[in-house]
């Protein structure tokens, strides 16, 4: 798994534990909603700024949000049903399923 992988599913991982929206994440954390969108579907990298940010607001330290998943989590989130945005794009895989 790569670095940014790790870092969008831990993100996503923790932001859905806390019950918070992308929204809700990034008033906390003081960061766009967009980015953290970008974030969680692993568009950008973050640098460490941003990662202390993000992990202070879910009440983590950074290195939580940068350790690859147990094999149990890592299962469970494979399991999980994938998300589609409005525009019809998989979270999880990037690919665009609306018809042309």
């Amino acid at each position: 798994m790569e670095i940014r992988e790790v870092l969008a599913a831990n993100l996503r991982r923790h932001r859905r534990a806390a019950g918070w929206s992308q929204e809700e994440l990034a008033h906390r954390a003081e960061i766009d909603r967009t980015y953290i969108s970008s974030l969680e579907n692993c568009v950008y990298g973050a640098g460490v700024d941003v990662i202390d940010s993000l992990a202070r607001a879910l009440g983590l330290e950074a290195a939580d949000l940068l350790r690859e998943p147990d094999v149990g989590e890592a299962a469970d989130m494979a399991r999980r049903p994938r998300e589609r945005t409005r525009r019809g794009v998989s979270r999880r895989s990037g690919a665009d399923d609306r018809k042309l």
